[in-house]
């Protein structure tokens, strides 16, 4: 019995071993293939520049490397012309700011690598910078987001919005816990997923949020797990509700929100530090 335990127990990790190699040829094959892109762009760039070519370079490539490389795909001419404004914006965003150009396009060039090129295309039409761009490429490595979660995150601002809310945290926490703090928290939150009604009342907004609470949880960012709705807090012979609560992974603490379909009143946050007093 202990021999058969064994052999499943060996082949269930020879295919946890097999899947993680998969994934890193995965990975250098794509790193690869965007550090060959990221030359190619140079050079069109390159000769463009020193030979004056125009549209009629991209159709003639794209010809030229089809019919040499019929099995590969990429070399389309919508495609090149993607390798040559991938290029460029980092290339020209590094001239601009006159910094040298080799040491900043190699750090740019070792992340963007990193992601797939569908993310890469997204990435470059909808970011208005290197900052920017660099900063969504950073959340793809950490966080995996498909291709779809970031043009959502990109189009709803997050890079504008993350870090922004105004909050007390570098006056009740400690240094790297209030840092982290308020990189979590946005302003604005951006809810146009729900579809209530206009003259919602504080039930419908927690029901709605709920209801959509992959979207909700998207919106918060990366770390929060939901706890529940209308969770009982017994103080002496009184019972009160918190109307969501949430743990998040990277604080190691709970977060309670409140909902109110009206105007800030500092009674608000009266309830919520009486929430969060023991």
């Amino acid at each position: 019995m202990h021999s058969i335990n064994s052999g499943q127990q060996w082949l269930s990790d020879l295919k946890i071993k097999l899947r993680q190699t998969q994934l890193k040829a995965s990975l250098c094959v794509n790193s690869t293939m965007l550090n060959f892109y990221w030359e190619l762009g140079s050079d069109i760039v390159e000769k463009q520049a020193t030979f004056k070519w125009g549209e009629g370079l991209f159709l003639q490539l794209s010809k030229d490397l089809k019919n040499e490389f019929p099995d590969m795909n990429g070399f389309s001419v919508s495609n090149l012309r993607y390798i040559r404004q991938w290029y460029l914006f980092y290339y020209q965003s590094v001239t601009i700011h006159q910094q040298p150009v080799g040491e900043l396009s190699q750090q740019a060039a070792s992340q963007i690598t990193q992601i797939p090129w569908g993310h890469n295309i997204a990435i470059i039409s909808k970011c208005k910078n290197i900052k920017e761009a660099l900063y969504y490429v950073q959340q793809i490595i950490v966080y995996g987001w498909s291709r779809s979660v970031l043009i959502h995150q990109i189009e709803s601002g997050l890079f504008q919005r993350e870090g922004k809310a105004i909050t007390n945290f570098s006056g009740t926490l400690p240094k790297p816990h209030s840092d982290l703090a308020q990189q979590t928290l946005k302003d604005p939150f951006i809810f146009d997923f729900l579809t209530i009604r206009s003259n919602f009342d504080e039930r419908e907004l927690e029901k709605g949020l709920v209801d959509h609470i992959t979207h909700f949880l998207l919106e918060l960012g990366a770390g929060f797990a939901y706890i529940g709705r209308q969770i009982p807090l017994k103080v002496g012979e009184r019972e009160f509700f918190i109307d969501l609560l949430f743990y998040h992974s990277r604080l190691h603490c709970y977060i309670v929100i409140e909902l109110k379909a009206v105007d800030f009143e500092p009674e608000h946050a009266g309830k919520l530090n009486f929430y969060l007093n023991p």
